[in-house]
């Protein structure tokens, strides 16, 4: 094994750039001796199979934090963002005449 702590940083970044493609290129080759097991056991039996074979990044979707929209004139320390079920303070002021836009924060 290296001992990690004798090395520089740029050289131990470098390490562990390669050790990441040669686990990259093992899980590769490892998915195309399982993809030709899968055609051959299928064929085996008489089917025919597609593989939609990708190498597509998933999407991580943003999770970032919605402003507030609405303040309860009541209680100002409840809010909401306008988004999902309406609270229930805000349900209530709308179903007594009151509308959305009263509520708004400037």
């Amino acid at each position: 094994m290296t001992d990690f702590t004798n090395l520089s940083e740029n050289e131990i970044q470098s390490l562990i750039e390669s050790a990441e493609r040669a686990l990259k290129e093992k899980q590769t080759g490892k998915r195309k001796e399982v993809i030709a097991q899968i055609k051959e056991l299928a064929a085996s039996i008489g089917v025919t199979i597609e593989i939609i074979d990708t190498d597509k990044k998933t999407v991580e979707r943003r999770q970032g934090k919605v402003s507030a929209k609405y303040r309860n004139p009541n209680d100002p320390s409840q809010i909401w963002t306008g988004r999902g079920l309406a609270p229930r303070w805000m349900r209530d002021l709308l179903a007594a005449g009151k509308t959305k836009a009263d509520f708004e924060i400037q």
